[in-house]
C-alpha cells in the first residue's frame, strides 16, 4: 500500500495525476462493504462496486484534490449508484439471502455466520434509509464519524449520537429476535 504522496503526483499544471491501481487495491474493499451493508447483496454488491470504479475511472480527470480526498470522492460516487439502484429497483426482501464472504472454516462456522448476517440483515431493512446508510458508513466502510460527517453533510456528533442509539437499537432487537 502506498503513501498518499505515492498515490498522487502533481504536475506542472498541478492537475493531480492517480495512482488508479493503488487506490483501487487500497478503496476495493471498503466500497464492497458499503454496498454489502447498504443493499445486502452480495452480487448487487459487486456490480455496483464495479461500477463505481468505472465512473471514478472514466472521470478521474475531473477529480480534484483540493476539494476533497480521493476516498471521499469514491464515496460520493457510490453513494450516488446506491441512490441510483434504489430509484429504479426497490427490493422487496432485501438481505434475506446475503452470504458472508469468509475464509474457508467448518460448515458448521459458515452456516452459523450465514444465520447471523441474515439476522443482522432483516434487522438493517427495518432501519430507515439514512440510519442503514450512515450503518454501512461506519461497519461496511469502515469510515471514520468525521468522513462520514463530510460525506453526509451532519454533523460529527449529529453522526455519532444517531450511530450509538441505532447500535443500541440493533442490539436490543437482536436480542429479542428468536
Amino acid at each position: 500500500m502506498g503513501t498518499q504522496s505515492d498515490v498522487f503526483s502533481a504536475s506542472a499544471k498541478s492537475t493531480v495525476i492517480v495512482d488508479f491501481e493503488s487506490l483501487y487495491q487500497t478503496e476495493l474493499p471498503r466500497i464492497y462493504n458499503f454496498f454489502r451493508y447498504q443493499i445486502g447483496d452480495d452480487q448487487i454488491a459487486q456490480d455496483l462496486t464495479a461500477e463505481t470504479f468505472e465512473k471514478a475511472w472514466r472521470n478521474r480527470a475531473r477529480y480534484r484534490a483540493d476539494l476533497a480526498s480521493f476516498s471521499t470522492w469514491l464515496f460520493i460516487l457510490a453513494r450516488h449508484a446506491a441512490t441510483d439502484y434504489y430509484r429504479k429497483r426497490r427490493p422487496t426482501l432485501p438481505l434475506d439471502e446475503a452470504v458472508l464472504i469468509s475464509d474457508p472454516q467448518g460448515i458448521e462456522d459458515t452456516a452459523q455466520e450465514r444465520a447471523e448476517f441474515a439476522q443482522l440483515a432483516k434487522l438493517l431493512a427495518r432501519l430507515a434509509d439514512r440510519e442503514r446508510e450512515l450503518v454501512a458508513l461506519k461497519y461496511g466502510a469502515g469510515l471514520t464519524n468525521r468522513a462520514i460527517a463530510r460525506l453526509t453533510g451532519l454533523s460529527e456528533s449529529n453522526v455519532s449520537t444517531i450511530l450509538s442509539r441505532v447500535t443500541q437499537q440493533l442490539r436490543t432487537q437482536w436480542k429479542d429476535e428468536p
